[in-house]
């Protein structure tokens, strides 16, 4: 592993230091091909000097957009009264090396050696990333992690594989299922996001009319979105993927509101509301998203084989018809955004690949969970669109001495919303709440 010099420098009211390191694509050959990994360390000015325990962020995703300190969520503004905050770039995000369509290009159209190259970027490997960086960092003296979703699946295989490394983990609306396969996630999620459907139109009764306005229209015309593909009555559904945060349904009701304009030869979608559209469904940012968003569930030799577009068939409600009201799908990946999101197209051969892939490792070790040591504290959330409630607490029984909080009072993203989780949970693992 090589390392460049860390710089520091000053970020309003914080201290950052930057750390790179050249880390091993594949952890088990590690004289292998290396990629590169960034990390930066924050902490509040006038505490730089003090010797403040270290606290790692593992992010949601996977390959979810880089924590930056330059809009701090409310956990960050929490942790750092107790820690030095490291906020890790995790493979493939940020300024770590990319996984996209640009980089993903040397691989032409061999399609099984570009998957090859993005099974290394799941929970496994960035818990062995985050361990040659803890050691960089302090030596042996373990850290603590603070998981959010998939950061918190992350964080159960860093019990499993290296719990020496933790001294308190945090997780919140990240309990995964450790034995389920990708079907038994879907076929939940599908039931959830249903739920959702229901609450968005007993709110917003008048968006019924608009949504099955805005597909009938779609359906009947060939609508180019600001960046020149097409947009889809399937591909529209998916805008349901915002019902699980903190702004919930508002974000949708505020974009189907301003969807119709009186054209020149009748009703069209206004620029306004196709550019928010592409913003919501577009993958250019988080390409390995949708890449890994079913291989973060796989291990042994039963495939992923596209779980969410297979279960789908069970759930007709989601079937798009004149005859029926329009229902929009939630946090499912299909293979068609491989042919219609251009960010995506050539990443296809990759993820055809990893669907079929049959020889993936395990990411949890249910013994060594069973045995845990290492005080874990988790936020459960009752009505999470994202993370089943019901697999999330039967893993928390097979982790020995995690505690949950279940609540009702957040969304998947709670605590990036009200620092008040963060500091539940502290209390929490101080047995002070």
């Amino acid at each position: 592993m090589s390392t460049a010099a860390p710089v520091s420098y000053r970020h309003g009211g914080l201290v950052c230091t930057d750390h790179t390191l050249d880390v091993p694509l594949d952890h088990d050959t590690p004289d292998g091909p290396t990629i590169g990994l960034f990390a930066r360390e924050v902490v509040a000015v006038g505490r730089e000097h003090e010797e403040l325990p270290r606290l790692l962020w593992l992010q949601g995703g996977p390959g979810g957009r880089a924590e930056r300190p330059n809009a701090a969520g409310a956990w960050l503004r929490r942790a750092l009264t107790d820690y030095r905050v490291v906020l890790l770039d995790q493979r493939g995000t940020g300024r770590s090396t990319p996984a996209d369509r640009v980089t993903l290009a040397r691989f032409g159209t061999d399609g099984e050696a570009a998957a090859g190259y993005l099974a290394h970027f799941r929970a496994d490997s960035i818990v062995r990333d985050a361990e040659l960086l803890r050691r960089h960092l302090q030596g042996q003296r373990p850290w603590s992690v603070l998981g959010q979703s998939f950061g918190g699946f992350s964080t159960l295989t860093y019990l499993s594989l290296a719990p020496e490394g933790l001294a308190q983990a945090y997780i919140t609306g990240g309990l995964p299922t450790l034995t389920g396969h990708a079907d038994d996630v879907y076929r939940a999620a599908y039931a959830r996001t249903l739920a959702h459907n229901e609450r968005y139109f007993a709110r917003y009764p008048g968006d019924q009319r608009l949504a099955d306005a805005v597909a009938a229209h779609l359906d009947a015309h060939d609508v180019r979105m600001p960046t020149g593909e097409r947009l889809t009555v399937r591909r529209f559904q998916t805008l349901g993927i915002t019902f699980g945060t903190s702004a919930k349904f508002d974000s949708l009701h505020y974009l189907l509101e301003i969807a119709f304009t009186e054209g020149a030869h009748g009703p069209e979608l206004t620029d306004t509301f196709l550019r928010g559209v592409d913003a919501a469904v577009s993958f250019a940012e988080r390409p390995l998203y949708a890449a890994l968003h079913e291989p973060i569930y796989a291990q042994g030799s039963r495939p992923t084989d596209w779980s969410a577009h297979r279960v789908r068939r069970e759930f007709p409600a989601f079937d798009a018809t004149a005859a029926t009201p329009l229902r929009f799908t939630g946090e499912m990946v299909y293979p068609w955004q491989f042919e219609e999101d251009p960010a995506l197209v050539p990443l296809r051969g990759a993820a055809e690949a990893l669907a079929a892939r049959t020889d993936w490792p395990a990411l949890y070790d249910l013994d060594r969970l069973a045995a845990n040591e290492v005080p874990v504290v988790a936020a459960v959330y009752h009505d999470d669109m994202y993370v089943d409630r019901e697999q999330a607490l039967v893993t928390a029984d097979a982790v020995r001495g995690l505690r949950t909080w279940v609540t009702d009072s957040y969304a998947h993203d709670g605590v990036r919303a009200d620092a008040a989780v963060l500091d539940r949970l502290i209390a929490m693992a101080r047995d002070e709440a």
